[in-house]
């Protein structure tokens, strides 16, 4: 089997390098070709069902084993979407997954609450650096008045917050979201006191972004009817978001106040979580909609003074992170890169300057321990760097 699986590797070199094969011939060849590379040496085991798009430009060659890996080196690996230019180039679904599933968020989510964030800042209902419109903050003598939608952003309010406890179950997050403030998170999270100045500290925080989902919230609606408010939000995410980027499989989950629950979990089918991805390399839809203002993107994208790897609720590929270990995979694939990142390896990985045309996103969605996910994205970051464009390109 060994043998066999070498001499398939040398065939798809051979079709991707030879100068007579045209790019028909190429895509069809990897068609037949993937599936039994990627099966392995265990042909009596279930194996993950491969399917291979005919995308202009697309070559999987360097980022085949790497894709191999995610789901025999890096369990549980769920689904896994390439796209080039905006085309799938690549699905991947371990046994029991498939097309009909939606799969949940966690703190991707995060990413989505920034890109509506931006909607209303884009309309003038918001502003970046005016104080935050929590009423509960703007009374007399209280600090936390200080604290700027852009602090909110980028993660550094100076909230006194414990993303991970220990043990576990003891973390603000999990106390809110699961335990003891379910059924007005929000109220729980704006409660919290300052712990640093804001602006001053970088502090990863659901919590924070609880918030903002709550602001976008009281912006869209005066009532306190929980079913008005969340129908208010999910009106204005369809309509600002998912619907021109063709989004139509998301589901929002809220709180028992109608606060979405915007730090932590939304669902999507796989395809879908690749939309995300297109509007995260350049804001448009694959129709060429500008979803996403190219400056609300850039803010996005821009690195927070607290933190290098970390833009507008987004993380991004570069080092220098707050803690002193990073989030992403510096050093390969391009600086460019950035990251929808959530609890137990869920991955939308944006690269603008990698591959074809618009460049190349990666969805990696599963269950994986924290603790295994550096090494988990040292073989997303392989993924990606396969696709590394040329010097000069």
């Amino acid at each position: 089997m060994a043998d066999r699986i070498q001499t398939l590797r040398e065939r798809l070199a051979f079709i991707g390098a030879h100068p007579i094969v045209t790019a028909m011939m190429r895509k069809l060849a990897f068609a037949a070709l993937l599936p039994l590379l990627l099966a392995g040496a265990d042909s009596g085991a279930e194996h993950p069902a491969y399917s291979i798009g005919s995308c202009t430009g697309a070559n999987l060659g360097r980022s085949l084993e790497p894709v191999k890996r995610l789901f025999s080196d890096h369990p549980e690996t769920r689904a896994v979407l390439i796209t080039t230019d905006g085309c799938p180039a690549l699905k991947a679904y371990a046994p029991g997954y498939s097309d009909n599933n939606r799969f949940i968020s966690w703190s991707m989510a995060k990413t989505i609450t920034g890109m509506l964030v931006g909607e209303l800042v884009g309309d003038g209902r918001l502003s970046l650096d005016a104080p935050a419109p929590v009423a509960e903050w703007h009374k007399p003598g209280d600090p936390r008045a200080a604290i700027t939608l852009r602090h909110l952003l980028n993660m550094s309010s100076g909230l006194a917050h414990v993303e991970v406890g220990d043990p576990v179950e003891r973390s603000d997050t999990n106390q809110t979201l699961f335990v003891a403030y379910t059924g007005n998170m929000a109220a729980a999270a704006i409660g919290h006191k300052l712990a640093s100045k804001p602006g001053s500290t970088f502090q990863y925080s659901s919590l924070t972004t609880l918030i903002l989902a709550e602001i976008v919230t009281r912006t869209l609606t005066d009532s306190r009817d929980p079913k008005i408010r969340a129908a208010a939000y999910t009106d204005f995410a369809r309509q600002r978001l998912f619907r021109p980027a063709g989004i139509r499989s998301a589901v929002l989950e809220f709180d028992g106040a109608g606060t979405q629950i915007g730090g932590s979990i939304l669902h999507m089918s796989l395809a879908d979580w690749g939309r995300i991805g297109g509007l995260l390399l350049d804001g448009k839809a694959a129709d060429g909609t500008q979803v996403i203002a190219p400056d609300w993107l850039a803010f996005m994208k821009t690195p927070a003074p607290t933190n290098a790897e970390y833009g507008g609720q987004t993380w991004l590929n570069r080092p220098g992170g707050a803690g002193g270990h990073s989030a992403l995979f510096p050093g390969k694939g391009p600086a460019t890169a950035v990251a929808a990142d959530g609890h137990l390896g869920q991955l939308v990985i944006a690269s603008l300057d990698s591959g074809p045309g618009r460049g190349v996103v990666v969805v990696r969605l599963g269950n994986t321990p924290d603790s295994s996910n550096p090494a988990l994205m040292q073989t997303l970051g392989d993924v990606v760097a396969g696709f590394d464009r040329p010097r000069g390109h």
